[in-house]
């Protein structure tokens, strides 16, 4: 039996309450990619005109955030081929909710922040990709292993040694 085709008006309302859903999400995986607040904000922002372009050819069954990361993902690739340009790496200044330390003055945690930033910049780009989706993202393996077309198995290992070699990086800063 096949599916029956959602009308283009409901097509384009369901298209508006998914870009709500996930525009948080996708602002925030863009920026631990591109490490640039306006570059984040710029392909987010494409990677969204060119998923409502070709949103005819989702499947409403599957996962949005999924089907949406493929784009971003090959936007950043390509931007990243064509311009190799160092950026800094600001996402965590957004989110600082996650690392505040009473037991730390704000020279400290900027001072960490800092450090940290450097380090998950030099790792290599599949341990940074898969520290910024699991870590700050919380996206849970499952999902990690879709999104990089890699089983679940490899999602923890490669999980485990970016951890390691961050962990290696952030000593080697001290």
């Amino acid at each position: 039996m096949e599916k029956e085709a959602v009308p283009p008006v409901e097509r384009t309302i369901l298209f508006e309450q998914l870009v709500k859903e996930n525009m948080r999400r996708a602002y925030f995986t863009a920026l631990g990619l591109t490490g640039s607040h306006d570059l984040a904000m710029e392909i987010s922002q494409e990677a969204f005109l060119r998923a409502y372009k070709s949103f005819s050819r989702f499947d409403t069954e599957r996962n949005f955030f999924t089907w949406y990361y493929k784009i971003l993902k090959n936007l950043w690739l390509n931007l990243k081929r064509g311009k190799k340009r160092k950026r800094v790496l600001r996402f965590l200044e957004v989110k600082n909710e996650l690392y505040q330390d009473d037991s730390m003055s704000n020279y400290e945690q900027e001072e960490l922040k800092d450090k940290l930033e450097k380090a998950i910049q030099l790792l290599p780009e599949e341990f940074k990709e898969i520290i910024i989706l699991r870590e700050f993202e919380n996206t849970d393996y499952k999902d990690i292993a879709v999104l990089l077309h890699i089983p679940q198995g490899t999602v923890m290992s490669r999980l485990f040694y970016a951890r390691k070699k961050l962990a290696e990086l952030m000593r080697s800063m001290v």
